[in-house]
């Protein structure tokens, strides 16, 4: 890797501990923008200050998960810190010592994914946190872990990505950041020297509505309008037009299942760095005014199926019983989809922006309802109104379980 100078956001990052301009303050909270270096200074500032004012102490370092965090954060420490300090990771204590000039300090390894996440942490005596993407971590858990900060001169250490304004963190943190002690830093992917141009385009690119304002701009902005604003704005830009006879690539059908409120089931075909939704079927039961069973559903998703070999079938989790059907049956390999609603929309947009699903003109319940789908603009969190969702439901399902796991579509962008 060529080395260049950190930018000055970077640098303040880096060293505010050790400014006479900032080191009266007792937490330091970096927000912006994707891919802006934020984590990165931060993860090596927070090992200097730590190592430079401490020894023998016991600190912490918080992710969404533990995964997540030693992707983001553990994995980049050595790189940065070789030559100045020995680091050693006891993988199965998630626990990671690390020494240099007689001095050594233990920093434990958190996940902070849900409500319960804060007993986790409990007990414990600590000379500093630093939280990474603190924005996806339950309050009760950020709130036990700054309580566990009693060692003179411990600091708190915060970044992430913004969400809605009313977010309890940009609420609690971010507008009050002079009311706390808090050095607030805000970052666009301008302050990363390391971002080529090109690569700022392409994530640019990958980003519409909401997510652009929040992860490119940076910006603690309200969803709300429709969710798929470009499908809606420009529906002829994802439409595919024509026959789909002789279509060949790979095929997987996505279901959101529905007794009383409507069945949505449509049809996938993967092919060069591109999904096409090629039909779908839309049962509505209310408008039938006749509900079927999970037998007669499964009957219909055999006669859909029908000519194609279908590698998978991603069904809505909640549908237990339907699920069971499938594989009682043997035919198709039924998979329960990833219900993440919130990170399967944002997948599902940055794949439309990126041009890489399109939607088969015989699919009109798919485009009624991505002209429909709205943000929830009465919920102070990020939520979707209940309604004109059961395709968009199933087509969230086949982007963030297939596509995004699978294929791993990032990849796709990388190539195109």
């Amino acid at each position: 890797m060529e080395y260049k100078p950190f930018s000055q956001k970077q640098l303040t990052t880096l060293c505010w501990w050790n400014y006479d301009k900032y080191k009266h303050h007792d937490a330091l909270v970096c927000d912006g923008s994707i891919r802006s270096g934020k984590t990165l200074s931060m993860s090596v500032g927070f090992v200097l200050w730590s190592m430079t004012q401490f020894s023998g102490q016991n600190f912490a370092i918080c992710g969404k998960t533990i995964e997540s965090l030693r992707r983001n954060v553990i994995l980049q420490l050595p790189h940065w810190l070789e030559g100045l300090f020995s680091l050693s990771e006891r993988r199965s204590e998630n626990l990671l010592t690390i020494t240099a000039a007689g001095r050594t300090n233990r920093y434990f390894l958190f996940g902070g994914r849900d409500e319960s996440s804060y007993a986790l942490i409990q007990g414990m005596t600590l000379a500093g946190v630093l939280f990474d993407e603190v924005a996806l971590m339950p309050r009760s858990f950020v709130e036990q872990a700054l309580a566990r900060c009693s060692v003179a001169g411990s600091r708190f250490w915060f970044n992430c990505n913004p969400e809605s304004p009313s977010h309890w963190f940009h609420e609690n943190w971010v507008l009050k950041a002079a009311e706390k002690n808090a050095l607030h830093l805000h970052f666009t992917m301008d302050d990363n020297p390391y971002l080529p141009d090109d690569i700022k385009r392409r994530y640019e690119s990958m980003y519409s509505g909401v997510f652009y304002d929040r992860y490119i701009r940076g910006d603690w902005v309200v969803a709300e309008g429709r969710v798929y604003r470009q499908f809606a704005d420009n529906p002829d830009a994802f439409i595919l037009r024509g026959p789909t006879a002789g279509m060949d690539g790979q095929f997987y059908i996505s279901i959101d299942y529905g007794t009383i409120n409507p069945f949505s089931m449509g049809l996938w075909c993967v092919q060069n760095k591109r999904a096409t939704r090629i039909k779908e079927w839309y049962y509505d039961s209310r408008k039938e005014s006749r509900q079927k069973t999970d037998e007669e559903y499964y009957a219909a998703l055999e006669t859909f199926a029908q000519g194609y070999y279908i590698r998978k079938v991603i069904v809505d989790p909640s549908a237990a019983s339907f699920l069971e059907t499938i594989r009682r049956h043997g035919k198709f390999s039924a998979w329960d989809a990833d219900n993440d609603v919130l990170d399967g929309i944002r997948v599902t947009s940055s794949l439309l922006s990126a041009g890489m699903i399109q939607i088969h003109e015989s699919c009109k319940d798919s485009i009624r309802e991505f002209g429909l789908y709205r943000w929830d603009e009465k919920k102070n969190s990020d939520t979707v109104l209940k309604e004109n969702d059961h395709a968009m439901d199933d087509i969230r399902y086949f982007c963030y379980t297939i596509l995004a796991r699978e294929f791993r579509w990032v990849e796709w962008k990388r190539g195109a």
